[in-house]
């Protein structure tokens, strides 16, 4: 979660009821998988996975130790079953864990997750893969070091980020992305007769299949365990400068280059751009601030729901102009609030400064009691609030800078087009350093992070959907950006192959390890080695395929298939009166 997820706001209506922003408590996300006397059903947080199929499968297995985990592996493979493994967060966007619906079996980390052994003389830790991210976090604080790289979300696990290439954000040292702060790991690999069926394999950093096992997509083994580089305990100072957005990605790599974990958000209807100055300064430092993500409070299951209802309001009235009236209020609540950096109890001022763990990472909707049933993430399904798409491409800094000039000159043609993304906090940007994970990023690169509405019934066309669809094709078409292989939807894999240099080996890694194909699944299959296409009616609305006909957008509803307006190879499904 990514995801770094971040929530739309509605301000104005906030102000009215007189309620608070946040609140103390929430109830706590469901658990990802449910299950009755037929079978069960694995789900994300958002309650939707990108072709709205529903995850079934015929058993699920909670080990609580490594040799539990090898023996779920064991029996797998003994009995012939594909297997994929799941942690007790399940933020992923596309259906990595998803295994085949018969002859599979479904293991889940939820329960594994009780080893955090802290090495303060060799400044590492060493974690169980379904470890929560904040509890690390909080066991290495506690004993004066720090985690240098997080995502911008905490609601995940250790073996999550790592298996899907998570990130924060820096150019500097070891870079954002926390795979490549990993010393080492264990991993269960599938085995022979003569080797119980399964085996754990240890792997440093430098052995033949450790560039593999760091960004695996889950699909070499099941991490088991994962020892992480430390540094000595420090404090971050962030303020947020807000700008109008001429000419701002003249500034991103002199941003990029003088502060640590710089990031940018671009509110392109709004013609604004907030850059984050965010430095590292020693653990005396004075402030005790927290970053308390807006989009991460807890939210009223009420205020959710209504926020959702304007949006579909809007959308079906076809009312651009109602979602700039939220958007400009969404920035202003945002300048007010500081984006949730708070000094102590509240925000007073620029600087904050915090410790690491307070600062790096957020997700305070997660944390909650089981009684409260008032509150909870805005985007979690119970409360039929916010519902998305979340996009995140990676890009070559040069080609970057000539995605953001074609995003420029689609905005200027009718900025109001761009008030709904504007909504979800912008276009939030990032930066990871170039990785010697296969899957990882082959060169130091740009992460362009947005989300943007989706409609209840998959049948339904957007608002605005052909400018979303042709800002994705210039993204990954034009521009070549990477996916985040834990987030967007299907048209953002097309040729990922041709994409990353180590890919071939990567494959090769694969079948060393996983000769039998157990753990591949139908996601990789379809989506990544492109084995199958969907060309059914209505399937680009969901991203499901880039349109050629008519038919794959809705012609009864008035969206016909036509070209890009600032990049006239795109295919988008436009709204057309006549």
């Amino acid at each position: 979660m990514t995801s770094p997820i971040r929530a739309l706001l509605l301000p104005l209506l906030l102000v009215v009821i007189g309620s608070k922003p946040f609140f103390t408590s929430a109830k706590p996300p469901a658990p990802p998988v449910s299950c009755n006397v037929t079978g069960c059903v694995l789900s994300n947080a958002y309650g939707a996975w990108g072709d709205r199929s529903e995850c079934w499968v015929r058993s699920v297995v909670y080990p609580r130790n490594e040799e539990e985990l090898r023996s779920a592996v064991a029996e797998a493979n003994r009995n012939n079953l594909k297997a994929k493994v799941v942690s007790g967060f399940s933020h992923a966007i596309p259906r990595l864990a998803c295994p085949p619906p018969e002859n599979s079996v479904l293991i889940s980390t939820a329960k594994y997750n009780t080893r955090i052994e802290v090495d303060v003389a060799g400044r590492t830790v060493t974690a169980d893969s379904g470890v929560g991210l904040r509890d690390l976090i909080d066991k290495v604080e506690a004993a004066g070091l720090s985690l240098v790289a997080s995502t911008y979300w905490e609601g995940v696990s250790v073996g999550g980020i790592i298996s899907t290439g998570s990130h924060g954000s820096s150019w500097w040292g070891k870079g954002g992305a926390v795979h490549d702060h990993v010393v080492s790991l264990s991993m269960v690999i599938p085995a022979g007769e003569s080797e119980g069926y399964a085996k754990v394999v240890r792997l440093l950093r430098g052995d033949p299949l450790f560039n593999a096992a760091s960004v695996s997509l889950g699909l070499l083994g099941i991490i088991s365990q994962v020892t992480l580089s430390l540094e000595p305990s420090f404090k971050r100072s962030i303020t947020y400068s807000f700008h109008d957005d001429d000419s701002f990605q003249d500034r991103l790599l002199d941003v990029a280059r003088k502060h640590e974990f710089a990031d940018l958000t671009w509110f392109p209807s709004q013609h604004k751009v907030a850059f984050r100055f965010d430095d590292r300064v020693p653990s005396n430092a004075s402030g005790d601030g927290i970053n308390d993500f807006i989009g991460f409070r807890p939210s009223l299951m009420a205020v959710s729901a209504a926020i959702r209802a304007t949006e579909k309001g809007y959308e079906e009235s076809r009312n651009s102009r109602g979602k700039c009236v939220t958007a400009a209020a969404e920035l202003a609540y945002r300048r007010l609030a500081a984006n949730g950096l708070k000094n102590n109890r509240i925000f007073t001022g620029y600087p904050v400064v915090g410790r690491q763990g307070k600062m790096q990472t957020s997700g305070s909707c997660q944390h909650s009691p089981e009684a409260d049933s008032l509150s909870m993430c805005a985007w979690d399904p119970r409360s039929k609030g916010l519902f998305f798409y979340e996009t995140t491409a990676i890009f070559s800094p040069p080609k970057f800078m000539d995605f953001i000039h074609d995003v420029m000159q689609l905005r200027d043609l009718k900025p109001e087009n761009f008030c709904g993304v504007d909504n979800y906090n912008g276009f939030l940007i990032r930066f990871i350093k170039k990785s010697d994970a296969l899957l990882g990023q082959p060169e130091d690169s740009i992460v362009l992070d947005f989300n943007y509405y989706r409609a209840d019934d998959p049948s339904t066309p957007r608002l605005n959907q052909d400018v979303w669809e042709e800002v994705e094709q210039m993204a990954f078409m034009k521009h070549g950006a990477r996916p985040h292989w834990a987030k967007n939807r299907r048209v953002a894999f097309l040729g990922v192959h041709r994409k990353y240099p180590g890919f071939s080996n990567f494959l090769a890694a694969k079948n060393q390890s996983d000769p039998r194909g157990m753990f591949q699944n139908p996601w990789w299959d379809i989506v990544v080695s492109a084995q199958g296409s969907n060309t059914g009616n209505g399937c680009a609305l969901e991203g499901q395929c880039i349109c050629a006909e008519d038919k794959h957008c809705s012609p009864s509803k008035g969206y016909l298939c036509r070209p890009g307006l600032v990049y006239k190879e795109a295919r988008v499904c436009r709204y057309t009166t006549g």
